[in-house]
């Protein structure tokens, strides 16, 4: 089992690929792996003006807001969607043009991509209850402190301050999780 605590200080940050902006990157497979390589990607940005998104070609990617109001998207071809703190995530192509509008001040987002012919992925915040079983078999699981939490895993307490995430890998990603809150649960399949 592999169990490693990635703290908020250590997170790699980069320009984004359009150059607007600033991504902070949670995790990346392989490790060190750049834009154009990457086979799953989990980062967070700071979103100060409206703007497109990068594309990213055969790339899912999932979106959800961490602080602020929020910001409406549209993606070519569905509905415009208003997504908030208290919303679910939106998952999209993001090799589709796609345009974000603030809704009002500057906001936080959490992005979870992964290649779409070799990976698949699920975002969801943990409430307090326990997750839903996923129906793929996580080979990874990321857990996002959106607060400061104390884990059990395994019978070893882990603690995580806000925006450390504890990444599993192999077998420890799909054991079942206790119920928790104030986090953000991301989980990572091949296909």
């Amino acid at each position: 089992m592999t169990r490693r605590i990635l703290r908020a200080a250590d997170h790699r940050r980069m320009p984004w690929k359009n150059g607007r902006g600033e991504t902070v990157e949670v995790a990346v497979y392989p490790q060190g792996a750049g834009l154009a390589d990457f086979g799953w990607r989990v980062s967070m940005a700071g979103v100060t003006e409206d703007g497109d998104f990068s594309n990213f070609p055969q790339i899912d990617r999932t979106l959800a807001v961490l602080t602020g109001e929020g910001i409406e998207l549209q993606v070519q071809g569905q509905p415009a969607r208003r997504l908030t703190p208290d919303a679910a995530p939106l998952a999209f192509p993001a090799d589709v043009p796609t345009s974000a509008r603030l809704l009002a001040a500057p906001i936080s987002d959490l992005n979870v991509m992964t290649r779409r012919d070799a990976f698949t992925h699920r975002l969801l915040r943990l409430a307090g209850t326990a997750a839903v079983p996923w129906d793929a078999a996580p080979e990874w699981r990321l857990l996002l402190a959106t607060a400061p939490v104390v884990l059990d895993c395994a019978g070893e307490a882990v603690t995580l301050q806000p925006l450390d995430a504890l990444l599993c890998e192999g077998p420890e990603a799909a054991l079942p999780l206790p119920p928790a809150a104030g986090l953000w649960l991301v989980e990572i399949a091949r296909l």
